[in-house]
């Protein structure tokens, strides 16, 4: 059975950064002058090396972005079911260790949540839980999937990795999509922020992608916390992974999310800075490499960076998230996840996009995939 396992174990991450860190300047010039990039062309794209070219490359990524997605970006929204979760993770404020009032939604209040995001003009809804798989498990996720199914387009969850039976229950229900982060890609320091619980398994994290394909779902989101180890490696393993999937399972969709580490209960102070300058690199790295993948930016950054990302490779955004059960209007004063830190409303962040030029739609692409 293929598994990108497989293909992870053939790389070594400390002789992968070296490359990534060697990359010189005629490697980026190549990279930027070449009609169809491959992973190396990715590294030199993502090194120091490329700095100097950054404005070429916003450039680049915005005329790809432009002539493959139109002047339009989605608009989604994450509504949190629950805080509930058996994992020690050291940069979440869910983490089993924080003493904290923990909260699931009941259906009830899951409609009253939903009711507020349909009138905000939401057609496409991220259902997350924490990983507790007694009070949130596949049964609970299952009722909320088909509580809420004929309300919204699409149905994404983020919740704790499943078997390939499970994925297959929820598509039914109505599972449009999956966000499954591996967080790092570095075994060893992965371990150090997952010591316990279910979530401590690397290698049944890393293979969750292939289950998901395995499975039949329509898209998977893919994605690093960055702060927890060098953004460079994990970026490089994240289109790694990206690939292997495409080629493997060539009628599901993917997007990539840009997590980096944001201020939580408990706390934890990142490994590596990623600066407001790597971040624009690298996502317009990720769209010299691939024209196709959709590129999601949260209310984790700043105003002022979204409003200057939004026109250079992103294709969705989320507004006014809110990262706490029942945030939205049954129990706004409940413990977040993380701190948000655009805080604007959704008429807000919609107003600033058709400032930009953009349209924005309020469920996926419909369009045949490649």
């Amino acid at each position: 059975m293929k598994s990108f396992k497989n293909i992870f174990n053939q790389y070594n991450w400390e002789e992968t950064l070296s490359s990534i860190l060697s990359k010189t300047e005629d490697d980026v010039i190549s990279a930027l002058n070449t009609s169809k990039r491959n992973l190396e062309d990715f590294k030199a794209l993502i090194s120091p090396a490329a700095k100097p070219y950054l404005e070429q490359m916003a450039q680049m990524s915005s005329m790809i972005t432009k002539k493959r997605f139109g002047n339009t970006i989605q608009m989604y929204a994450p509504m949190y079911l629950s805080n509930e979760c058996q994992n020690i993770c050291t940069y979440c404020g869910f983490s089993m260790t924080n003493k904290i009032p923990r909260r699931t939604l009941t259906d009830k209040e899951t409609l009253r949540e939903v009711d507020f995001l349909k009138s905000k003009g939401y057609d496409h809804i991220l259902l997350v839980t924490g990983e507790a798989n007694k009070t949130v498990g596949v049964d609970y996720i299952n009722n909320a999937i088909q509580l809420i199914q004929s309300k919204f387009a699409n149905i994404t969850i983020e919740v704790q990795p499943l078997d390939q039976t499970d994925y297959e229950k929820l598509i039914g229900s109505g599972l449009y999509a999956v966000l499954v982060y591996q967080e790092t890609y570095h075994k060893g320091e992965y371990k150090k922020h997952h010591p316990k619980g279910k979530k401590s398994n690397f290698d049944y994290r890393l293979e969750t992608p292939d289950r998901l394909g395995r499975a039949g779902i329509h898209k998977i989101g893919l994605g690093a916390l960055f702060g927890l180890e060098d953004w460079r490696a994990d970026s490089f393993f994240t289109a790694l992974h990206l690939q292997y999937l495409q080629k493997t399972y060539w009628k599901t969709k993917y997007s990539i999310s840009f997590p980096r580490l944001r201020p939580h209960s408990g706390g934890l102070e990142p490994k590596v800075e990623m600066t407001d300058s790597d971040l624009v690199q690298l996502i317009c790295a990720f769209r010299l490499l691939d024209e196709d993948v959709e590129l999601s930016m949260s209310t984790r950054e700043s105003e002022l960076f979204r409003e200057h990302i939004v026109n250079l490779g992103i294709t969705s955004i989320s507004a006014a998230s809110k990262t706490n059960p029942g945030g939205y209007v049954v129990e706004p004063q409940s413990l977040e996840q993380f701190e948000i830190s655009d805080e604007r409303s959704t008429e807000a962040v919609v107003k600033m996009l058709k400032n930009k030029g953009l349209e924005v739609i309020w469920k996926d692409w419909e369009y045949n995939w490649k």
